[in-house]
């Protein structure tokens, strides 16, 4: 599927090219993006270890696959999209799960947000994807995206709150696995 943890820099590459991370000057480009909370049957989630490239968001991290929304796309046809570029997925059931609003108007960036969404992912899927941006992918558990890995922190939040999603409130609404039955909240 990619090439291993362990010939890239094991749990947290970051360290192995902090230049990438902290000192790059590269310019980096605010726009709204989208995110999938791609889940397993038995709850882990796959991440994808983010490339060493110095115009990313936080290079050489673990973050959800996704990207940016072009003009004229919606959410879902743009999540659809990034997950068929990154991943070769043709993603069936997605659900928004949550959105993340940034305001950087104080520093004069304007405001975007991240559109998080659920997606089911069955265990052929997953044997079946191809990577096709990022140095790997990798189906982990809450505890170890949360507490093992160099994780970009939006995206952390949004696993958190998905692991947390029922102490969050009754509102809160996700996919069942599959062949569990039905759940309220918005389908696309």
């Amino acid at each position: 599927m990619a090439v291993s943890a362990a010939a890239i820099g094991a749990i947290c590459p970051v360290t192995a090219n902090l230049d990438v991370f902290l000192e790059s000057t590269d310019p980096l480009t605010l726009t709204n993006a989208v995110a999938a909370l791609l889940v397993l049957g038995d709850g882990r989630y796959v991440m994808q270890l983010r490339d060493f490239k110095p115009h990313i968001f936080y290079p050489g991290h673990w973050g959800l696959f996704g990207g940016a929304i072009d003009p004229g796309e919606s959410e879902n046809d743009a999540l659809r999209r990034e997950l068929h570029e990154e991943l070769g997925l043709i993603a069936g059931i997605i659900t928004r799960f949550v959105r993340l609003e940034f305001d950087l108007s104080p520093i004069g960036a304007g405001k975007v947000y991240r559109a998080v969404y659920e997606v089911p992912v069955a265990d052929e899927q997953l044997a079946a994807f191809n990577l096709r941006e990022g140095l790997a992918c990798e189906a982990l558990t809450a505890r170890e995206i949360l507490t093992e890995r160099s994780v970009v922190p939006y995206d952390a939040f949004a696993v958190w709150m998905h692991h947390a999603r029922l102490r969050l409130g009754p509102r809160v609404r996700t996919n069942p696995a599959p062949g569990c039955g039905s759940t309220d909240g918005d389908r696309t």
